[in-house]
């Protein structure tokens, strides 16, 4: 199979919508099925199912993918040390990162990066740690910028640590108090982002032997920010969350103080691209002093 074969079926699986992947390469619906059903034969098993929303993946497809994604990986790395040797730095990054870290840090990482490097093109993939281990476990970013947890299995770069704060609607009885009280969170209305299990605040809790009320859950911090201002919960969030944001709420140090490690998480420093390499070195030296 060749490598734009492999890019099409990849991005297949990942947009399910072959109207989307024929406007991206310039074939008609029909051409894209035509040769998705060439590969099915060279493969000798099937790769979609058709529904009314789209295309659905096998799940031998999706066994198949993190092999494709791996191919055009060495693909790329390739075409990276092809052009370091030549002198011209090109090819591609595919970063995932926590919202947070794309508002605040990454926007300056990149500005330098490509004063430097302007023909390497960067696509940021925004997500809750769930999401963001599910792309890098099956190859579909090269990095991912977010937070230290135990076991974790791969290789792991610290940038720096960042202070947990309770965040409180400003006519919390506490609100002007000069600390929050971690054990008091058991009697409040909780408010738990990242799908209702946000791993780094559900740990600093577990730690501390509390299992908060959850009243309600998000997605992402920004929207829990958002309900805390409206009166309906309070939670605990890395400082770095509410910065950059006009914020009508209390945010206030914990007692005991926590904090939390930032830093990138990817496969394997060594086999990692010419480009990436690079930009993670942009990051280490750029991040700790923001």
């Amino acid at each position: 199979m060749d490598l734009k074969k492999c890019k099409i079926l990849l991005d297949a699986i990942d947009y399910r919508n072959l109207s989307k992947v024929a406007k991206d390469y310039g074939y008609t619906p029909s051409g894209i099925w035509h040769m998705i059903a060439a590969i099915e034969n060279e493969l000798g098993f099937p790769l979609f199912i058709s529904s009314t929303s789209g295309v659905i993946p096998t799940d031998n497809c999706l066994r198949l993918a993190p092999a494709l994604r791996e191919l055009l990986k060495c693909n790329e790395r390739l075409a990276h040390t092809m052009a370091e040797i030549r002198g011209v730095k090109s090819g591609s990054l595919t970063i995932g990162t926590y919202p947070s870290v794309s508002i605040q840090w990454l926007p300056h990482v990149i500005k330098a990066f490509q004063a430097d490097y302007p023909g390497v093109a960067i696509q940021i993939r925004e997500g809750i740690r769930q999401e963001l281990q599910g792309w890098l476990d099956d190859s579909s970013v090269e990095m991912c910028f977010y937070t230290w947890r135990p076991k974790m299995k791969c290789a792991w770069i610290p940038l720096r640590d960042d202070p947990v704060v309770a965040v409180l609607p400003l006519d919390h009885p506490l609100a002007s108090s000069p600390s929050y009280p971690l054990a008091r969170c058991r009697d409040e209305k909780f408010i738990m982002p990242a799908l209702g299990r946000d791993e780094d605040i559900a740990a600093i809790l577990e730690e501390a032997g509390i299992s908060p009320k959850i009243a309600f859950s998000t997605i992402e911090n920004y929207a829990a920010i958002s309900m805390i201002e409206c009166g309906l919960g309070m939670s605990i969030m890395n400082e770095l969350i509410t910065k950059g944001r006009l914020n009508k709420v209390a945010i206030l140090p914990l007692d005991p103080p926590c904090r939390i490690n930032f830093g990138i998480a990817l496969p394997s420093l060594s086999k990692a691209s010419p480009a990436a390499r690079e930009f993670i070195e942009y990051a280490k030296r750029m991040i700790p002093e923001m």
